[in-house]
């Protein structure tokens, strides 16, 4: 035969990274593999790829997806022996997904019954096992489920009927391939996955080792503490002639954050508002649409300086014009020179009455050198729900720059601020205004405390405060928050607000 004549019968079988445009086949791939379990949702595998996309293997035959495999690196001592498939994959996001840990997951493997016998399955694992030796893991664990166990129920114990599969006396289409491929029992968990009837919830604890391991440093590996130093601006309104001026007054707060090493210097809401002192427009509607003009000079300062002095800058927020509407948008500089923007999504009546601004309607999950972030404007903070998203969504830290005119406003961010980081276990940081621009209409007056709040635990400050600013004074805090305490803490306390929410009878969803 010629080449072109033997082309003709070529298979073209590719294992490669699952993508964003395999999404559609990957769940109907999962409702003929599992015909009576819920399938991923398209949120859950945007979050697989996002966060840990080599982790996420298929097989493609012929440009079919026939099989598929989906992955997260954990450290299994954070866990529980009798762990939940959900909270081990953070209900299927994988945000928990840890770069530093030491075993990869195995969430789940599913071959089109099509193509069984093909050794798809063992293809996958393969892919699983080198991309453990690639990345130096120790193990691969897995909770297998046993889905022949229904027939056996009767007569056997969830163990009986493990270790009679073992000694190959009974065949388990799923524990029998897994031993086949070198995996060894550990225990047997209850509870695992609710809508596993087959398998009566029950699950096999599986382990398979890689003796290429090479033991890491246990100073890089498993981290002491991850500290994250923070200052907190507390920014004075104060009349300025330019905007070369309010460059220097922010240029200044940044090269402090610097020298003493911080890793975000945090600004408060609408500090860009103190340009209005040299835009001589009285009606207030009309001096925020020229605040706007400002907008390529804000974002190029701050970029240039988070850069520049290498520091994370959280830029309070700015008004910008978008489609002829008026919105107040926090910005993140990172270090890299990557900008990210949170819109507000919470609008006061003091700002739609005076400014005609308009609310936001995407919440942000920012992802740092230091962690996952979050941004909420002043009055965002005080609707709990927002909070709770992004902590499932994996933000540790919520920034909360604010601009309060009287007291009774800042207690408002200041206590649900303290609230929110005991609800849901994270830190947040307040930045608010000091001072007064009292020839600028509804900019007359400011209040401000400044702070840093935890957790309320042992492994805290007392009261939970890691550091607060003198009231209406011009000044900054320098903090250092810990993300590795707060890991544990979010684990092994006696009181897991966070963990330990009844999602079997409430939940949170964003509607799209």
């Amino acid at each position: 035969m010629t080449t072109e004549q033997v082309a003709q019968f070529e298979k073209k079988m590719i294992i490669r990274n699952i993508e964003p445009a395999d999404f559609d086949k990957i769940i109907a791939l999962q409702f003929i593999c599992f015909p009576n379990m819920d399938p991923w949702k398209k949120s859950q595998l945007e979050s697989h790829v996002r966060i840990f996309p080599e982790g996420q293997i298929c097989v493609e035959l012929d440009g079919d997806i026939i099989g598929s495999c989906s992955s997260l690196i954990v450290n299994f001592d954070d866990y529980m022996e009798q762990h939940t498939y959900s909270e081990i994959t953070d209900r299927g996001f994988i945000r928990n997904h840890n770069p530093r840990g030491e075993s990869l997951y195995g969430m789940e493997v599913m071959v089109h019954p099509d193509y069984r016998r093909m050794k798809i399955g063992r293809r996958l694992y393969e892919a699983r096992k080198r991309l453990a030796e690639s990345l130096n893991l120790k193990s691969i664990i897995v909770g297998g489920r046993i889905p022949g166990y229904h027939n056996y129920s009767d007569t056997l114990t969830p163990r009986e009927y493990a270790e009679e599969v073992l000694q190959q006396n009974i065949y388990d289409p799923v524990l029998t391939f897994q031993m086949m491929n070198g995996f060894t029992l550990k225990r047997i968990i209850t509870n695992y996955l609710s809508d596993d009837k087959d398998s009566m919830n029950y699950a096999a604890l599986l382990e398979w080792n890689n003796i290429e391991y090479k033991p890491r440093n246990s100073k890089t590996h498993y981290k002491l503490s991850f500290p994250v130093r923070i200052c907190v601006i507390q920014y004075m309104m104060k009349k300025i002639d330019s905007f070369e001026e309010f460059a220097i007054q922010c240029e200044h707060y940044v090269d402090v954050s610097a020298d003493y090493k911080s890793d975000f210097a945090v600004f408060p809401e609408n500090v860009t508002m103190q340009l209005l002192s040299f835009l001589e427009e009285r009606s207030p509607s009309l001096a925020i649409r020229k605040l706007t003009e400002y907008t390529t000079e804000y974002v190029e300062l701050f970029t240039e300086l988070a850069v520049k002095y290498n520091v994370n800058i959280i830029g309070g927020s700015h008004f910008v014009e978008q489609n002829n509407r008026i919105y107040n948008v926090g910005h993140l500089f990172r270090r890299d020179g990557t900008i990210e923007q949170q819109y507000k999504l919470h609008i006061s009546p003091n700002e739609r009455k005076w400014w005609g601004i308009n609310g936001g309607s995407k919440l942000e999950v920012f992802d740092t050198d230091c962690g996952k972030i979050s941004i909420q404007l002043s009055s965002d903070i005080e609707y709990p729900e927002i909070s709770r998203i992004v902590a499932e969504e994996g933000a540790q830290i919520i920034f909360v720059p604010f601009c309060a005119e009287d007291r009774q406003t800042f207690l408002r961010v200041k206590y649900c601020a303290q609230a929110r980081a005991i609800e849901n276990q994270v830190f947040t940081v307040t930045s608010g205004t000091v001072g007064n621009l009292t020839h600028v209409d509804n900019v007359d007056i400011q209040y401000a405390q400044s702070g840093v709040y935890t957790p309320a635990d042992f492994s805290f400050p007392r009261d939970g405060i890691a550091g607060e600013c003198s009231e209406n004074t011009e000044t900054v805090i320098m903090t250092e928050v810990d993300m590795e305490i707060l890991q544990r803490h979010r684990k092994s306390t006696d009181v897991l607000t966070f963990r330990d929410r009844r999602t079997d009878i409430y939940s949170l969803q964003i509607r799209s």
